[in-house]
């Protein structure tokens, strides 16, 4: 397990752990082949489509599936994807990345996108998984946005979530919605994260008009200046909820923890600068089923490890290698 996690003495503080995972380490650790993908087009029940990639290393038909969910703005070329395909190829498993609607690289037909809590998508998503490749056990593992809304649909099926999956987990999730959405939204966070969100949201958001003229207020969109204006003007009402307070509310996994019936693992970093470490769950607020990992350090998805004091730029491979031996455990 990370619990004992140390990063690089020339990486200090979340923000650095956070941003030199993202854009500098090293992804696989030794020699091996990079990661190809097979996409698939899956027509959705209400008449739009997603994009889910398949590695294509060999597995026997047995081995399990392990579905990565991503996180905001993330799809199969992020680099925690392509660290866990490379864990999951180590491992002999097959891999899936489904990808949220909107972020395979093609803005999705219709005027839905996609959000933290969206449990239905992914309930659809892993059945559809579980029907397409029946011999194999799934395993699923969420990051950040993405692990948020896998816990969300856990604590909602509860005991019908096992007729699915085997275990799940989430990677630096903010499980408090609020909590999250605000530290995001100020100091540095603001000036780098939430800037460099909103240059990807926002674009998409107006291709989005353009396919469905009258969706929401085009002003209003391009005066937000954080994650709380754009769900308020965007996610909010496109998904049923009221405003930003309402979505944050109801689609935090962390009310529903304690409803859990699969083995489920979450992992955050107690310096992560997405996810204030005073919103993390205790033991006392989820269910026996649920494992808490909190190392003091890692950053946001960061993890970086190098094998000396002198390994430059080190790789991204442990936090992959811990979640996945602890998804196989559970089998």
């Amino acid at each position: 397990m990370l619990s004992q996690y140390r990063a690089p003495w020339w990486l200090p503080g979340g923000n650095a752990q956070t941003i030199w995972a993202a854009l500098g380490a090293r992804r696989r650790m030794g020699e091996s082949v990079p990661t190809e993908w097979r996409r698939e087009r899956w027509e959705t029940p209400d008449g739009d489509f997603v994009d889910v990639d398949h590695a294509t290393h060999a597995s026997q038909r047995h081995m399990p599936l392990l579905v990565l969910f991503h996180g905001l703005e993330g799809s199969s070329a992020s680099q925690y994807a392509v660290a866990f395909a490379d864990f999951a190829q180590a491992q002999g498993l097959a891999m899936a990345v489904p990808h949220f609607r909107g972020c395979s690289g093609e803005l999705n037909r219709g005027p839905r996108a996609y959000h933290s809590g969206d449990f239905e998508e992914i309930d659809w998503l892993l059945k559809r998984l579980a029907e397409q490749q029946p011999e194999r056990p799934l395993l699923a593992v969420g990051v950040s946005l993405g692990g948020n809304a896998l816990l969300r649909w856990a604590g909602e099926l509860g005991r019908e979530a096992a007729q699915t999956v085997r275990a799940v987990a989430a990677v630096c999730s903010p499980l408090d919605l609020a909590a999250g959405g605000h530290a995001i939204g100020r100091g540095f966070n603001r000036l780098v994260y939430t800037r460099m969100f909103l240059a990807s949201m926002v674009p998409k958001a107006l291709k989005k008009l353009e396919q469905h003229p009258g969706l929401f207020d085009r002003d209003a969109l391009l005066s937000a200046r954080d994650l709380y204006d754009f769900d308020n003007v965007f996610t909010a009402p496109l998904h049923g909820f009221r405003d930003t307070d309402d979505y944050w509310a109801r689609a935090s996994a962390k009310p529903v923890l304690a409803d859990i019936r699969v083995p489920a693992l979450a992992l955050n970093a107690l310096n992560d600068p997405f996810v204030p470490c005073k919103s993390l769950p205790h033991l006392s607020q989820v269910g026996s089923n649920v494992t808490l990992w909190h190392p003091g350090q890692g950053g946001h998805v960061g993890f970086p490890v190098a094998s000396g004091p002198f390994d430059f730029p080190g790789h991204v491979r442990a936090m992959p290698e811990a979640v996945g031996q602890w998804l196989l455990q559970q089998l």
